[in-house]
């Protein structure tokens, strides 16, 4: 999809049903604005149903003044307007009230969006404005202060969250990513102190996927199209089930020959369509297309395990808590979760760029999956259906020991009742 082909208005009204859509403000609340090459602002309107937006809705605040539309701008207008006039490089801005973000304003600080190098990558740090009444002038200099630092994320005292980009789409990826990373700081608590990545760890990442040589593929069979449809059909699912965000997740499938299809670097998981998976045949890919950086992993799981037929990588929340903390996941809480997910090991972070052949290897019939420290939850199976099944199996099990923290102790089920599970269950 190529977005800059496509309306302000509509734009600004794509995002806020994403916004929405996936609780992240309410009927009233939240603002969204683009400034468009002409110097005009296109901005939600005040006191407008959020859930029932259309098109006719937005309005345009024009260079010389006037407005135009069938409302009146969104009441926080002059912060939007103070931003753009003292950072030429934003095209667009978010503001809105996310409850995990509200939290951390609350509290009066920022989320620490070092805990996986995916949010860093895509937020960088992030500003913290004092509070000031809202749609105020004062608000505005507050918050357009803290962008003149550079940031492109800025927490406000007491009220919610503010993002800036190059455009409303990068904007949202920083606003998503954002609360997403606020999501696992806070989940990360409840179990312990959530650790960073070293400068040295971070040093092992690779600065751009590797290289692959182009082709052009002359043929692609009804099974292959079956599966790039699947691919988007169950990527859609799991990015509206919030286990990854628009930018991250990786999903692969094994077709004949050796060769496979995987998720492309960088495409909105939200919009990818069958025509952006990237086809992977030994050591080159489909002409014009960037894979995921991690396809080496995928290639050589695929390489080692012949009874592996698709692998995921994603970062359920819930799981990624586990990740960052120096606490190991039991799956033995009940049969289901232990059945579909084994023991899983951690893996070190290190090991998914230096050692991937390494990594690879860890993935057996009885090791099903493996979370990587500071990093993402690797699943596999033997269909497609059944490893999306095991990434739900997970974020679900894990969501449900963090809650049950806040209750008393977690009491896993007895290894004498393990032994009789997997007998019943073949699983030994």
């Amino acid at each position: 999809m190529d977005f800059h082909l496509i309306h302000p208005a509509e734009q600004i009204l794509m995002i806020m049903e994403r916004i929405y859509q996936e609780g992240m403000t309410t009927t009233s609340g939240g603002n969204v604005s683009i400034l468009d090459e002409n110097g005009d602002i296109w901005i939600t309107p005040a006191s407008i149903d959020k859930g029932t937006l259309t098109i006719k809705d937005i309005v345009c605040v024009k260079r010389e003044g006037p407005i135009v539309g069938e409302h009146r701008p969104s009441s926080e207008l002059p912060f939007h307007r103070s931003i753009y006039q003292r950072r030429s490089d934003i095209k667009a801005i978010i503001h809105a009230h996310p409850p995990a973000l509200v939290t951390f304003s609350i509290v009066r600080q920022a989320p620490n969006t070092n805990l996986l190098p995916s949010i860093n990558k895509v937020c960088g740090e992030v500003g913290i404005a004092p509070y000031a009444l809202p749609g105020s002038e004062e608000l505005g200099a507050n918050i357009a202060a803290e962008f003149e630092k550079g940031y492109h994320a800025v927490i406000l005292e007491n009220h919610g969250v503010v993002t800036g980009g190059k455009d409303l789409f990068h904007t949202y990826k920083v606003f998503e990513t954002l609360d997403f990373s606020a999501r696992i700081e806070i989940e990360a608590k409840r179990l312990g102190e959530p650790v960073s990545p070293s400068e040295e760890k971070l040093a092992v990442i690779p600065e751009k996927v590797e290289n692959f040589k182009e082709i052009i593929p002359t043929f692609h069979g009804v099974k292959e199209r079956q599966l790039r449809r699947e691919m988007c059909d169950f990527i859609h699912r799991a990015y509206r089930q919030q286990l990854f965000t628009s930018t991250q997740g990786t999903f692969s499938q094994r077709l004949e020959g050796g060769s496979f299809l995987i998720t492309p670097y960088n495409v909105d998981r939200l919009y990818i369509e069958p025509g952006d998976i990237v086809k992977i045949e030994g050591d080159t890919k489909e002409a014009g297309k960037v894979p995921s950086r991690s396809v080496q992993v995928h290639k050589h799981i695929y390489e080692m395990h012949p009874h592996i037929q698709s692998v995921i990588i994603a970062h359920p929340p819930s799981m990624m808590a586990f990740a960052v903390n120096d606490i190991s996941f039991d799956s033995k809480i009940i049969p289901e979760s232990y059945i579909l997910l084994r023991d899983i090991p951690k893996l070190s972070f290190e090991s998914l760029y230096s050692a991937p052949e390494e990594a690879a290897a860890f993935f057996t019939e009885d090791v099903p999956l493996a979370l990587v420290e500071n990093n993402c939850l690797i699943v596999t199976g033997d269909s497609l259906l059944k490893t999306f099944d095991r990434l739900e199996v997970a974020e679900y099990s894990a969501r449900a020991v963090i809650d049950a923290v806040a209750l008393g102790d977690v009491h896993p089920i007895e290894r004498k009742e393990i032994k009789e599970l997997e007998k019943e269950f073949g699983l030994v």
